[in-house]
């Protein structure tokens, strides 16, 4: 449907530690005018469920996928976190359940599956259900709550901003509206084994040629890093691609494809194209000739998760994917399918417009979401691509007009690929080359990549002070103080080169001392100085405004300080956040105000720079090289900021 009752439908069964017993919850969520539907579907389908129960396939195919699961943690069992253990020991205490390592739960589930019938799943389910399925019958237990959270007033269009109430007595008449409408069982599903078959990939393979080529610098056609573990491809098609081998976790990997371009492209004329775009194409889910679901249970049977967002440079296409039984090429021709045979819906557009227009409507509701809205459209003079598209906007969009401002990026030389992972060269090699390498090159747009010009509101202006006031539950006050800052490589809206700038002026200073025998290394050449330096600064900065402000004047309970820098486009932004009370607000804002003055005079000692660098140290230890699944997010992400 173009326009579903619900926003989510989820049904939830496991043992709480505060309630003492296993519990089953049922979770609707809605638009508030459509929210007697979403009820009646969402009981509609739980009754069929109850019924009919579940087919053989379905058995089937989630039993199997729960054995690779529980295999896959089994194989990690080395490198699971010690704080992960020790949770899962006390929640099993709680509970009262058998503690076992991964291994002996794997080899307890192995024992178990082969003894379970469909007869068994129909019945346990079906007990499981009744006090939904059967609810309003004499002989059905009675659910422990039924619990509405509603906004106090919703926007109708035409009027406005208007009450909304819900009764008890119209939950339970539309519960038992919708368990009254026929039901049927649901059809068997023929769920693909691969996307592309051999010989399908055959043909791709003698029409395209794909190979390695040299990269434009030098010839060579394969650069390895060994410092980093980092091997560089490069494809005919202009496709860059990078892996690293690591064994973290145990047959397990991460691909992220990264393509230039994101919401910066957007003109005057289709604001919040590409954002919607992108959603526009997640929510339709199709490729080829497969249907959504036939995708979701596609990735189901391999154990992949797939995730596509965007933001202001870039458009994210990112795969978790494990290695059991083909897992990574079927990972792959699921990308191949989404660059190649993308499928764009009427309906699924419909419904990522509403999300966004219900995310703008949602902004006023939050008073650190409204005052942040305010703030981003005043600073950089209501460029609508840093924040939520408007309403006007979004009536301007249509289904064509987003496809093309996303797939008119998703050009070769615009994209490249990093994969992370427990595997073999050949095997990532022969993957890269069958399905990124057979990706059509001749996609490519004629007009280049254009950008309109981003600058901030020229100084003075009325809207550099503002006061937003809108209704709360509590008595609370929240300030932001920005202002302009250069990107992570130091560019500036200026056109400055602040980084080269640096260089230039330090040059003298840290020459290497005469005949000193050691071989000196100028850090400050290094690309990364200028972005890690800033990361120096923020953290130094928010130590001492959190001494300052909270610590010594007592006058807010939250205070932060960010720096937004951005890779590709000519400028960032620093934000002070601060929560504070509306009798100290004020105080508050005079004291940041003095504070960001005092920083443009006062210099930071050694024992500053030490203490964060120490700090910065554990965060990164900790945050990458104990979490084992942050590692391989840590290494895609540094290769999205080279």
């Amino acid at each position: 449907s173009s326009n579903p009752p619900f926003t989510s439908v989820e049904l939830d069964h496991s043992d709480s530690g505060r309630e003492g017993c296993t519990v089953t919850t049922l979770t609707v969520t809605a638009e508030p005018q459509n929210w007697k539907s979403a009820i009646k579907v969402a009981v509609h389908e739980v009754r069929r469920l109850k019924e009919f129960g579940v087919t053989m396939g379905e058995m089937t195919r989630y039993m199997d996928a729960l054995i690779k699961d529980s295999e896959q943690l089994a194989m990690m069992i080395d490198s699971v976190p010690s704080v992960d253990n020790l949770d899962f020991i006390m929640e099993s205490d709680a509970l009262g359940h058998t503690v076992m390592d991964q291994l002996q739960g794997h080899d307890s589930l192995l024992g178990v599956a082969e003894t379970v019938t469909l007869e068994e799943v129909n019945t346990v389910g079906a007990e499981v259900l009744e006090f939904i399925s059967d609810f309003g019958k004499p002989s059905a237990p009675l659910p422990a709550a039924i619990v509405a959270c509603v906004p106090k007033k919703v926007h109708i269009d035409g009027v406005g901003e208007s009450s909304f109430e819900i009764c008890p007595e119209e939950i339970t008449e539309s519960m038992k509206a919708g368990l009254e409408e026929p039901i049927y069982p649901e059809p068997e599903l023929e769920v693909p084994k691969e996307l592309i078959t051999q010989s399908e990939l055959e043909d791709l393979k003698v029409q395209h040629r794909p190979s390695f080529v040299p990269f434009k610098e030098d010839d060579v056609v394969k650069v390895f890093d060994n410092e980093t573990g980092i091997t560089q491809r490069r494809l005919s098609n202009g496709i860059s691609v990078n892996y690293k081998i690591t064994q973290n976790e145990a047959r397990v990997g991460v691909m992220r494809l990264i393509v230039g371009g994101g919401r910066a492209t957007e003109d005057s004329e289709s604001k919040g194209s590409v954002i919607v775009g992108v959603r526009t194409l997640s929510e339709g889910g199709c490729v080829g000739n497969f249907s959504r679901e036939q995708v979701e249970l596609f990735c189901v049977n391999n154990l992949i998760n797939c995730s596509l967002e965007s933001n202001e440079e870039f458009i994210f296409m990112e795969f978790r994917f494990a290695l059991r039984d083909n897992g990574m090429r079927a990972a792959f021709q699921l990308l191949h399918m989404v660059l190649e045979h993308n499928v764009w819906l009427e309906d699924a557009f419909d419904r990522a417009a509403q999300l966004y227009l219900s995310y703008y409507r949602s902004i006023p509701k939050s008073l650190e979401r409204a005052t942040a809205h305010k703030l981003m459209v005043a600073m950089l003079n209501h460029d609508e691509r840093f924040v939520e598209p408007s309403p006007h906007s979004l009536e301007k969009l249509t289904l064509q007009s987003v496809k093309e401002a996303v797939m008119n990026q998703f050009v070769g030389s615009n994209m490249e690929v990093s994969v992370v992972g427990d595997f073999t060269e050949e095997e990532v090699e022969s993957c890269v080359l069958d399905y990124l390498g057979t990706v059509s090159a001749a996609k490519s747009s004629n007009k280049e990549e254009h950008i309109e010009k981003i600058s901030f509101l020229p100084s003075p202006s009325d809207l550099h002070f503002q006061q937003v006031y809108i209704k709360d539950t509590d008595e609370r006050a929240c300030a932001y103080i920005a202002g302009p800052a250069p990107n992570r490589w130091g560019f500036a809206t200026e056109g400055k080169d602040l980084f080269n700038d640096i260089r230039s002026s330090s040059a003298d200073e840290i020459s290497a001392p005469a005949n000193s025998g050691k071989t000196h290394i100028n850090v400050r050449n290094h690309p990364l100085f200028f972005g890690i330096t800033l990361s120096l600064l923020a953290e130094i900065i928010n130590s001492r405004l959190f001494t300052t402000v909270r610590d010594s004047m007592g006058l807010t309970y939250d205070v932060s300080f960010e720096l937004n820098l951005f890779d590709k486009l000519d400028l960032g932004w620093y934000v002070i956040a601060v929560t504070s009370t509306p009798s100290k607000v004020k105080a508050v804002i005079l004291s940041l105000s003095y504070f960001v003055l005092l920083l443009l005079i006062s210099t930071f000692c050694d024992l500053d720079a030490r203490s964060i660098r120490l700090l910065m140290r554990a965060k990164v230890f900790s945050e990458v090289y104990i979490t084992t699944k942050l590692l391989k997010g840590s290494w895609i992400g540094q290769r999205g900021h080279c």
